[in-house]
């Protein structure tokens, strides 16, 4: 994604703005969600000559696909995303031996596909979620709380399961009929 800016020289002032539609790089975005390679971006930006070098500013409108991070329901929408980056001259007294990180004007052009990278992957949620309120799953037996919100598993303490068996046993003697040499006990 490289946009020639030989147009603008260097006369601080001069601008020209584009409308691109460009097919999304690979690797835009994180594990649970991003924008799929290929999808289409629709790019407005504006191209400025300044001083210093070009400085890329507008929007970069996106379709993002994912999953929820809770309930792993499929995630579709739309998102825009602000650009602005500076491409400095080569040449540019701004320039020091340690920004070796800064972007450049390299042969009359600037590359956007990093820019656009760092852009669209940073604002992309953390953890992504198909609402706000969303229940996830449930931990027991993956069923989607949000489906059945009174879905619930009667978990007992294994420390009590030795209890458990003889409270079984107490039932099953109270319900067993009586005998004759079991009622003289009694009195």
């Amino acid at each position: 994604m490289t946009f020639g800016v030989k147009d603008l020289g260097r006369s601080p002032g001069s601008m020209r703005t584009v409308e691109e539609h460009v097919p999304a790089p690979k690797d835009f975005g994180v594990a649970l969600i991003g924008v799929q390679e290929g999808s289409e971006m629709e790019l407005d930006l504006r191209f400025e000559s300044v001083h210093e070098g070009i400085l890329v500013s507008g929007t970069a409108n996106v379709e993002v696909t994912g999953e929820c991070g809770r309930c792993l329901e499929p995630l579709r929408y739309e998102h825009e995303v602000d650009v602005q980056e500076l491409f400095f001259y080569s040449d540019s007294e701004s320039l020091s031996g340690e920004d070796e990180e800064l972007h450049r004007v390299e042969s009359d052009s600037v590359a956007l596909e990093p820019v656009l990278r760092d852009a669209v992957v940073t604002s992309l949620p953390f953890q992504p979620v198909c609402r706000d309120d969303c229940k996830g799953l449930c931990s027991e037996c993956g069923a989607r709380l949000n489906d059945d919100p009174d879905h619930h598993h009667e978990i007992l303490d294994p420390r009590w399961s030795a209890l458990a068996g003889l409270a079984g046993n107490a039932a099953e003697n109270d319900a067993a009929p009586k005998s004759e040499s079991d009622e003289r006990e009694e009195s």
